[in-house]
């Protein structure tokens, strides 16, 4: 996730099948034999490393039941719909929307503005994996949503008790893939729950990170912040660099130490500690949903 004063990208330019890389650059990120207070702490809080909670631990959470229909039989949430039978009570809410148009192989027009939920419902409900429109409804935070849609997403216990309970900021992402989240690192832990569909997450520890964030800042003649970053990182030359380096297959442009990928699908979820770098790809068919919590 990309804090609050950063932005972020719907990315038009990879295939919505997932893209490998080689088996010694991207390992597997652990999973928690059981998703317990106590082993989540001992085995990831505390020694700060990331880990996948057993597969479908978060898959009860009421939003993830009442917010998507998705087809009998699709075990990896293939196909899943918004429940607009639903959903469209909370229409009026104002709600953070990026608009990405590809305009060429190598240029995006890229808009963000606030804008009633009710338009991307309408979008998501008619577009299609191939359009090259794009409305990604990103980093919508709980302080702007409405107290019924905030129930449906209660705080999970591995956030409230795992640390102090301090929980800097709770946002909801909504789109159909392909959607992107370029390269960056958070300034809290993160716990991060897919809700529908599928997305594969890239992570490379903080040192590792520091030194590819600095090689593309190097390569533009820059030397902006992982935490404070414009347009760049959404469009030209900045996007097009990050993305090489960790999703570039052809290229194969990441040389450095190994770093972890993991697939999370409906009710999978994952923790990424403060400093680690991650990069997020939505992939398959359908809506793709996720929640976010920072906490300490």
């Amino acid at each position: 996730m990309i804090p609050r004063q950063s932005l972020r990208l719907t990315s038009l330019r990879f295939l919505s099948c997932r893209p490998y890389s080689s088996a010694s650059r991207w390992r597997p990120v652990k999973e928690l034999q059981d998703g317990h207070l106590e082993t989540f702490r001992n085995e990831a809080f505390v020694p700060s490393k990331p880990i996948l909670l057993p597969r479908k631990h978060f898959f009860e959470l009421p939003a993830a039941q009442k917010w998507f229909l998705t087809p009998p039989n699709e075990h990896d949430g293939a196909g899943t719909t918004l429940n607009r039978n639903y959903l469209d009570q909370f229409g009026n809410a104002v709600v953070p929307l990026e608009f990405t148009k590809l305009s060429s192989e190598s240029e995006a027009t890229f808009h963000r503005a606030e804008a009633p939920l009710a338009i991307f419902l309408q979008w998501a409900s008619l577009a299609s994996t191939d359009i090259e429109d794009r409305l990604y409804l990103a980093q919508a935070s709980f302080a702007s949503l409405p107290k019924d849609m905030v129930d449906d997403l209660p705080t999970p216990e591995i956030v409230s008790k795992a640390g102090t309970g301090d929980i800097y900021d709770t946002n909801i992402w909504m789109g159909i893939p392909p959607t992107y989240t370029p390269l960056h690192r958070d300034p809290n832990p993160n716990m991060f729950v897919q809700l529908a569909g599928k997305k594969v997450v890239r992570i490379l520890e903080p040192e590792v990170g520091d030194e590819v964030f600095a090689r593309v800042q190097q390569a533009l003649g820059k030397s902006g912040s992982a935490a404070l970053r414009g347009e760049d990182m959404m469009k030209g030359e900045e996007r097009s660099l990050l993305e090489a380096e960790i999703w570039d297959v052809a290229s194969n442009a990441y040389q450095g130490p190994a770093g972890y990928e993991v697939d999370v699908n409906a009710g999978d979820g994952l923790f990424i500690p403060k400093g680690w770098w991650h990069s997020i790809k939505g992939i398959g068919d359908g809506v793709t949903a996720s929640v976010n919590w920072w906490f300490r």
